[in-house]
């Protein structure tokens, strides 16, 4: 490899598969919010919540699809009306993002404090992420871009051996867009070559719009969280189609 490339990688879907404790979390918040929902979440809710994920850009999030997936919501009416569902669920529980995040992180925060080893299990890394990131470390600068809150970044990455300087972690605290990140890298990294991993086709399209980004390597990481149609989307735009054992590599 080398070592004028600098990768900035999304988290969820791309170093890490958290679908299971994403699904969990956002219940177990939604049982806070709505007193008719049971405090063990149906097996199935899990498996029909990772056919949805694909849909949820930040954590907070789950929150809102577990309660639509409890009332019946389809998977197929869940996308196609997913942020008008989002808005009315908030504005009848009287509620907003600000507040659905503190919850969502003081879940995850009393889950951890209770059993850590049991969340760090529900998230675990992809299938040999965890060498290749040992691998940059020996010959590459990396960054995580992700809106994930930084300090549940961090300990997963630290849970699986994985060392990375804090100040290269950009997480939802940062209160800054992708696009806005890689472009403030970009600039740190004049001259080098800077490759951005993403699962989620929008984030990647977002990016794309950026003229001053036009020379950032965009890669799909096709085993992440994207639905078919993204699949095909990412093929037909110019991105990077990759696979797992392609990002390995």
């Amino acid at each position: 490899m080398n070592d004028s490339v600098v990768y900035a990688l999304d988290f969820d879907g791309v170093i890490c598969d958290s679908a299971i404790e994403t699904a969990i979390s956002g219940w177990k918040s939604a049982c806070q919010i709505w007193d008719d929902m049971p405090e063990a979440i149906p097996m199935d809710m899990i498996e029909h919540f990772r056919q949805v994920r694909p849909i949820i850009e930040t954590g907070y999030e789950a929150i809102l699809t577990m309660r639509l997936l409890y009332v019946g919501e389809s998977i197929e009416t869940i996308y196609q009306g997913y942020s008008q569902f989002f808005q009315t669920l908030m504005r009848d529980a009287q509620t907003n993002s600000t507040e659905l995040k503190k919850i969502f992180g003081e879940t995850r925060d009393n889950w951890i404090a209770n059993d850590k080893q049991d969340w760090i299990e529900k998230n675990p890394l992809y299938s040999g992420v965890a060498e290749k990131l040992m691998q940059l470390n020996q010959s590459n600068t990396w960054y995580v871009i992700t809106t994930k809150q930084e300090r549940f970044t961090k300990k997963i990455l630290y849970a699986n051996q994985i060392e990375l300087n804090e100040a290269h972690i950009f997480g939802l605290e940062r209160n800054m867009s992708k696009p806005d990140i890689l472009k403030m890298l970009f600039y740190r990294h004049s001259g080098q070559t800077m490759h951005f991993v993403e699962d989620r086709l929008p984030a990647l399209l977002k990016v794309r719009e950026l003229p001053e980004l036009d020379t950032v390597k965009l890669s799909f990481a096709s085993w992440g969280y994207n639905c078919a149609a993204d699949k095909v989307q990412a093929k037909a735009h110019d991105f990077t189609y990759l696979t797992l054992h392609e990002f390995l590599v």
